[in-house]
């Protein structure tokens, strides 16, 4: 055997090796064996919530009990109605919702800026009296209209509504959709527009919301841009791609490396769970999501 021919024979091997390895690792985190249904302990690095609509078809009160079971901290999008249900259970409402008119209609529409400032003047206090902090908000759709239109009018809606919030602490966070699947037409559909939302507001009680389906879907490079404008997002949502479902091994985007990188920044807001599930034993998905993003 010529010396060639060990040379390939040794780099075979130990490709093969290597790959072994790497695929048992990778692996590991998305591991569908029957431990899931057995109690793990959290690391205690990550604040885990989960959004209530995910689940809209449990009541409340069962989802509660049961995300306790399994380390989350915080329910996402519930309005005041359902809050106390929430402290029953010593629970988080780590994103606040019911002070925004629709998805499409938003703060970059001037038309929509009455009822949205008198919304909002009206919720801000409720969500600070309730102990919480992050209230979210939408751009609302472009409808024709560019991108510095969009900016100028949100910010010129918003600031009627930041002197409240910063007077109670609260955090206004506009959500990060894909305009491509989802939410045809959505203006705050890339970070880089976003972020320069914040920047021009100049306020530590604006910020975004990272929806990492969302912003997968519409510009990719989830964990560069979570690098680059980290200090521009207040919190996290969670989904696979493509179809919006469960975050294991069905679709392309690795959780555990993009937490890894949320928590590199020094994050330590919550990151919520956002998927549909699509098994049947729903609450097994919830879990074993969760454990994926454990790291």
């Amino acid at each position: 055997m010529s010396k060639n021919q060990n040379r390939r024979a040794v780099l075979k091997g130990l490709f093969a090796g290597t790959a072994a390895v790497t695929t048992s690792g990778m692996l590991s985190s998305f591991s569908t064996t029957d431990n899931e249904a057995k109690p793990f302990r959290l690391k205690g690095n990550v604040n885990h919530a989960v959004c209530r609509w995910c689940f809209n078809d449990m009541p409340l009160e069962e989802l509660c009990i049961e995300a306790k079971k399994m380390g989350i901290k915080a329910i996402d999008l519930v309005g005041p109605q359902d809050w106390p249900v929430l402290k029953k259970h010593g629970l988080d409402s780590s994103m606040c919702n019911g002070a925004e008119i629709n998805l499409v209609d938003g703060w970059n529409n001037p038309e929509h800026h009455a009822t949205l400032i008198k919304n909002y003047s009206e919720m801000i206090p409720k969500v600070a009296k309730a102990g919480y902090k992050n209230l979210i908000c939408f751009s609302g759709n472009r409808n024709g209209m560019d991108d510095e239109t969009g900016l100028k009018n949100c910010v010129d809606g918003l600031k009627k509504v930041l002197p409240l919030a910063e007077k109670n602490n609260v955090v206004l966070v506009m959500e990060l959709l894909n305009s491509k699947v989802n939410h045809k037409d959505y203006h705050c559909d890339r970070t880089s527009w976003g972020a320069e939302l914040a920047k021009r507001l100049g306020s530590e009680n604006f910020k975004l919301l990272y929806d990492i389906y969302h912003m997968q879907i519409d510009e990719g490079d989830v964990i560069r841009n979570i690098q680059d404008y980290h200090p521009y997002i207040a919190h996290y949502h969670t989904a696979g791609v493509p179809g919006r479902n469960e975050i294991d091994e069905t679709q392309e985007l690795y959780y555990p490396a993009i937490i890894k990188a949320i928590l590199n920044t020094g994050f330590r807001g919550y990151v919520a769970q956002e998927f549909i599930p699509k098994q049947e034993d729903k609450l097994a998905s919830l879990r074993k999501a969760v454990q994926i993003c454990d790291v």
